[in-house]
């Protein structure tokens, strides 16, 4: 598995293929399986492949016109309704703890998609750059869910370099800081 990690990377660049529908199910099976606090599994996804929808999360996006090479978007929203039940609104800037723990768990859920899309021969990169007042518009998303991230998805035109990481010794520690 620490071969698949190591060669990992953010793909920005798509050749002009369709992904089969087959690879995309096996991209949400593994971020189905990923784990989750008190297995709430908080996560939904939007599956996008119409030029049209693309178009209008990429300018959600800041205009990052290199999402538009990618064949499929795979939005990953954080639904707050599996721990907290009372109506309320998120947004960027929320305090609630509860919700920071859904994005937590989601955010495990779109690693594993990341790593299963580079395990069947895709490239995916993970877009965040967006607001939620700007990006759930455009898909509908009610404002009691937090989106995560866009994943970009198709077969890489691109095989960047990998890139620079600290040491172990420089980033752990043991029984304390």
């Amino acid at each position: 598995m620490i071969k698949e990690i190591e060669m990992r990377r953010s793909i920005r660049k798509y050749i002009d293929k369709p992904v089969e529908n087959e690879k995309i199910t096996e991209i949400l099976e593994s971020a189905r399986l990923a784990p989750s606090g008190n297995n709430t599994q908080p996560w939904n996804y939007i599956v996008v492949k119409s030029k049209e929808m693309m178009q209008k999360i990429m300018e959600a996006s800041h205009n990052q016109k290199w999402m538009l090479t990618a064949p499929v978007f795979i939005i990953c929203i954080a639904d707050v309704r599996c721990r907290i039940k009372e109506d309320i609104s998120i947004d960027d800037n929320s305090p609630h703890v509860e919700v920071k723990r859904i994005i937590r768990d989601t955010a495990i859920s779109v690693g594993y998609m990341l790593l299963q899309a580079n395990n069947l021969g895709l490239g995916a990169c993970w877009v965040a750059e967006f607001t939620q007042e700007e990006i759930r518009p455009v898909l509908n998303i009610p404002s009691d869910k937090y989106v995560v991230g866009v994943i970009t998805v198709g077969y890489p035109n691109e095989t960047p370099r990998p890139r620079p990481r600290k040491n172990l010794k420089d980033i752990v520690h043991y029984e304390s800081w």
